[in-house]
């Protein structure tokens, strides 16, 4: 573990020292530890620790910790990189594309809801979080997308969970381009 305080300096997270750079059209507002990021794709908040100052200036983020520390250097960058995702989420957003592979595996959407026919005994349906936008194609591919990275990748993980692409024959849920290292069946002797 590296020391945070080099010849009685203190040092910051590499990261964490880094401002975020505000782009036009996107507005942040600070209210106490609270922040505010609003943009073309939506808006998200977030209530920083009580041990990081932040400070809007000159379309810049800068968040510096309060005291010294290897757990407070490790959340700086943290905070600063959550921050950061923000400000990408609100102006271009994260998406996620995934496919179905099977005889007879498909998704429709229904409303809110995400109706899955996976070889089960009954179709399973998943409701949409708010934030979340989901489209298909084909009934077999599915594009998950949202400005916040976190949601947009949870959501995404447990659509995947449904049914994981097996090894066998490839059946499943996958994240497109993902490989699925296939294994060789049974064979009859």
């Amino acid at each position: 573990m590296h020391d945070l305080v080099t010849n009685g300096i203190f040092t910051m997270s590499r990261i964490g020292k880094q401002p975020v750079i505000i782009p036009a059209g996107v507005e942040a507002n600070l209210s106490g530890q609270e922040l505010l990021i609003n943009g073309p794709k939506g808006k998200l908040k977030m209530n920083l620790p009580p041990g990081f100052d932040v400070v809007l200036k000159d379309k810049t983020i800068c968040i510096s910790p309060k005291a010294a520390g290897d757990q407070i250097s490790a959340l700086h960058g943290l905070y600063r990189s959550i921050v950061a995702n923000m400000v990408k989420g609100v102006t271009a957003g994260y998406v996620k594309a995934l496919e179905i592979q099977g005889v007879g595996f498909k998704a429709a959407l229904q409303g809110k809801k995400i109706i899955f026919n996976l070889g089960f005994s009954r179709p399973i349906a998943m409701d949409i979080p708010e934030g979340i936008e989901v489209k298909t194609a084909d009934n077999v591919n599915l594009t998950i997308s949202g400005p916040d990275k976190q949601l947009v990748g949870n959501f995404s993980a447990r659509v995947k969970a449904l049914f994981p692409a097996e090894p066998y024959k490839g059946k499943g849920i996958r994240f497109r381009g993902e490989y699925i290292r296939r294994k060789v069946g049974k064979t009859v002797a």
